[in-house]
């Protein structure tokens, strides 16, 4: 697993080998998110990533959230509940010598948020829990989802949007599906 551009590109993150069950590690392909970020660029959403203030639901390794900042976010917070991933997630930050938040909360049922709202989101839940919908519902009831924030989702299946927010794009790469939101103010 690397960082696949902008300044850390070629960065060998921490190795997590084919992923760690009992934690629900299942790191995102270099693939596949070569895949998210050409679409997140080439896909008509007026750069969403420089500059943006990027939120990391059910971060596992973190490689994600990690993928933005080097590609110009400004800043990066990290949501996991698991001993294993915060662990991992802290050892790619310092990998990539930079800052970025880490915090211990259920995506499924988060506080208020601490800080301004996001623009950019990304959600990777265990698949096939019905996991994603709720952490999309308990951030937006949070304060955590901007106007118009795009949330780029990660799931086993194709899904509908969960009611207030606007399907944009969906795609199949091997055993994962990718779908681009917006929060419907």
């Amino acid at each position: 697993m690397r960082i696949i551009g902008g300044q850390w590109r070629g960065l060998h993150l921490a190795e997590v080998g084919a992923g760690d069950p009992t934690a629900h590690l299942r790191p995102t392909s270099d693939r596949v998110r070569e895949a998210i970020f050409n679409l997140l660029v080439n896909g008509g959403y007026d750069d969403p990533v420089t500059d943006a203030r990027v939120l990391d639901l059910f971060a596992g390794t973190g490689a994600l959230g990690l993928e933005a900042l080097s590609r110009g976010a400004a800043s990066l917070t990290l949501v996991d509940d698991g001993t294993a991933a915060r662990s991992l997630i802290a050892r790619n930050i310092a990998l990539c010598h930079t800052t970025a938040r880490l915090l211990r909360h259920d995506a499924t049922r988060l506080p208020l948020s601490p800080d301004a709202p996001f623009g950019l989101v990304f959600l990777d839940p265990p698949y096939g829990k019905g996991l994603g919908e709720a952490a999309l519902l308990s951030a937006r009831k949070g304060n955590w989802l901007a106007p118009d924030a795009l949330i780029v989702w990660e799931e086993g299946a194709a899904l509908l949007p969960p009611a207030g927010f606007d399907l944009l794009d969906q795609r199949r790469y091997g055993d994962t599906v990718v779908t681009i939101l917006r929060n419907a103010p």
